[in-house]
């Protein structure tokens, strides 16, 4: 089958990201998408934090999931699904399944807002469901990391591993709900776009640097951050001091070790964090590296560059990459 682009539905009024909006678009192509789009209508106001624009300062996620996807030839089809781990809603999400979610043994607080209402309307239960609320769901496919919290519900339990990359445990939950053709479609869809647009912006030859900050704390993410892994996708390079997988703590001696021709920072979900943050960015320290000294630093939302995993966060996070990587040459 094929896939057609995954940003046309976007519409943004902040003229600070309208030209790189166009380059988004102009990256997209047209037509309809069989994977997910990421945000779609506009809501939120905040623009700048420390002197640093945020890449996408107005957003909703009205547009999240995929379309619908077909059960593989010769496959039975599911009807009814169970998620017991909120993070797993991404897959269900990306494969356009989401009205088929009977059941979320969650608080609706926990499900990622980035998927939008189309799952954060379905159906919760509790983070400790009884028996009879989970045997109520009717459930056919229980989905979750731990095959003994699908046990109340009664139906088939299909355990993913949460070790696994982000790409696998898609595939996975594809394949366990009989779509295995299509959940290698989509993904091989993605890295294909991805390819195109890290191609169409040069990002070979642009060296991003990813920080992170907590309440007290500053860290620099790794290749194998879930934000890594899309600017690999696209082909973005990363400094020679941030190519080890995991994160590391930022402490004075490897301050600098941060900065890039880029800086793609967030604040975790704390106000302490972003205080913290702010304090940080404002600081001699900070301003002397070269990326800040010159305004190549931006804000991302953290919750989906680090939080998201799955392929309905992917295209959200590469619209930002698309909208914003340009800008470190300029």
């Amino acid at each position: 089958m094929q896939v057609n682009g995954i940003f046309q539905r976007r519409r943004t009024v902040v003229s600070v990201v309208a030209v790189i909006t166009a380059t988004a678009l102009a990256v997209a192509g047209c037509g309809g998408s069989s994977i997910p789009g990421g945000e779609g209508t506009i809501v939120t106001t905040t623009t700048r934090i420390a002197g640093a624009d945020l890449v996408t300062p107005e957003r909703a996620f009205d547009a999240s999931c995929g379309t619908e996807s077909t059960v593989d030839p010769g496959k039975p089809d599911i009807a009814r699904i169970a998620v017991t781990d909120p993070a797993l809603l991404d897959a269900v999400c990306a494969l356009g399944l989401q009205a088929r979610v009977v059941a979320i043994a969650t608080e609706k607080s926990a499900i990622p807002r980035y998927l939008g209402p189309a799952v954060t309307s379905r159906p919760t239960i509790g983070s400790s469901p009884s028996a009879d609320a989970a045997r109520a769901a009717r459930a056919d496919v229980v989905i979750g990391y731990d095959a003994s919290s699908a046990a109340p519900f009664g139906g088939r339990a299909l355990t993913i591993d949460r070790t696994e990359s982000w790409q696998d445990q898609f595939a996975a939950v594809a394949d366990g709900l009989g779509r295995s053709e299509e959940g290698k479609t989509r993904l091989d869809a993605f890295a294909a776009q991805a390819k195109r647009a890290g191609a169409r912006l040069d990002a070979s030859h642009t060296q991003v640097g990813l920080v992170r900050f907590g309440a007290d704390s500053e860290t620099i993410e790794g290749t194998n951050s879930y934000a890594g892994t899309i600017l690999s996708a696209m082909g973005a390079q990363r400094p020679a001091s941030q190519r080890q997988a995991g994160a590391v703590a930022v402490t004075d001696d490897n301050f600098t070790d941060a900065d890039a021709d880029l800086i793609y920072v967030s604040f975790t979900d704390t106000a302490a964090a972003e205080k913290h943050g702010t304090s940080v960015m404002k600081s001699d320290q900070w301003l002397d590296m070269g990326a800040p000294g010159w305004g190549r630093v931006l804000v991302v939302t953290d919750d989906i560059w680090y939080g998201g995993k799955g392929l309905a966060a992917a295209p959200i996070v590469m619209d930002d990459v698309i909208r914003s990587l340009n800008r470190s040459s300029q």
